[in-house]
């Protein structure tokens, strides 16, 4: 057994974060056990749609536990009284984490966040991060509290936004950066080194409200900057919408212009700016280029102009 085998680890997620970060983690770590919610229901046919933690597990051969409410869980809660876990991972889950799960692994429960705590602690960090324009973010591996994303911090990695990254594309950075930070500190602990925390400074924390669909409707007398920082967020989920001749249009991939322009496709007129369309939804259809949409309206100018 190797000194990385030693530390007996569980791993808690559901999201689509933390499924990435399994992947990544699982090359080099050894997880006890894989704990993961029940299967939801979607869909027309309300087919059983597994966790996302879930459905990289089985890709990756490993076995999970799924659970309604994981304080209240019996069988978790026998495991943890007669043999506790070391450290366990709680990654992108959506329980609050109680006891006797919270303290009892000797070495605590420790969140990858995608964030720079205690900037955008909550529900979106990713996207209120993009939203805001911000031109960096980063990833914070702390110690699990009763309140939500304010214990200690353990590391913390930096990652540049460009401007045209999308939330999505964050999001793969922040879980292949917060893995391997992740993956060190466990090495750490093998070495027989004891961790070292550094507490938040409470009063720079900013919120992360979760994103409504309602934020997801382009408002087109917004800056294009700002509308476009609007529709990097939401690719990662509905996607930015606006109406075009009464139909609905998803707005998938855009580009902020001072000037109009004709080259690259329609243009968009916005409070200030330009925005060029790049990748766009027509209601109904699949993914195109705005190029190709505006072929199909038989639109010879590539003004576009929005209600």
């Amino acid at each position: 057994m190797n000194g990385l085998d030693a530390i007996k680890i569980w791993f808690v997620g559901g999201g689509g974060f933390a499924a990435s970060c399994l992947a990544h983690m699982s090359k080099s770590l050894r997880f006890e056990k894989i704990i993961t919610s029940l299967p939801t229901r979607a869909g027309r046919g309300l087919s059983e749609q597994l966790s996302r933690v879930e459905e990289t597990a089985l890709g990756l051969a490993l076995s999970v536990e799924r659970v309604s409410s994981l304080s209240k869980d019996q069988k978790i809660t026998e495991s943890l009284l007669l043999s506790p876990p070391d450290l366990a991972f709680v990654i992108d889950f959506g329980q609050i984490i109680k006891e006797p799960l919270l303290n009892a692994p000797r070495f605590g429960c420790l969140n990858i966040h995608p964030s720079l705590l205690p900037l955008w602690r909550g529900a979106a960090p990713v996207q209120r991060a993009i939203l805001a324009g911000d031109a960096k973010s980063g990833v914070t591996l702390f110690r699990l509290v009763e309140e939500m994303d304010a214990g200690p911090i353990l590391r913390q990695a930096e990652v540049p936004v460009p401007i045209n990254m999308s939330a999505n594309e964050l999001f793969d950075v922040l879980a292949f950066t917060g893995s391997q930070i992740a993956i060190e500190s466990v090495e750490f602990l093998s070495k027989g080194e004891a961790f070292q925390y550094s507490e938040q400074n409470h009063e720079l924390a900013t919120y992360a409200d979760k994103l409504s669909k309602a934020e997801a409707e382009v408002r087109w007398s917004l800056d294009a900057l700002q509308i476009h920082n609007s529709v990097r967020a939401f690719a990662s989920s509905v996607g930015a919408f606006t109406f075009y001749n009464g139909k609905r249009l998803k707005l998938w991939r855009t580009e902020p212009r001072d000037s109009l322009s004709t080259e690259g496709g329609p243009v968009a007129v916005c409070g200030k700016g330009y925005l060029r369309l790049v990748e766009v939804q027509p209601e109904g259809k699949r993914k195109m280029s705005g190029a190709e949409w505006l072929r199909g309206l038989g639109v010879k100018s590539v003004e576009i102009r929005f209600d």
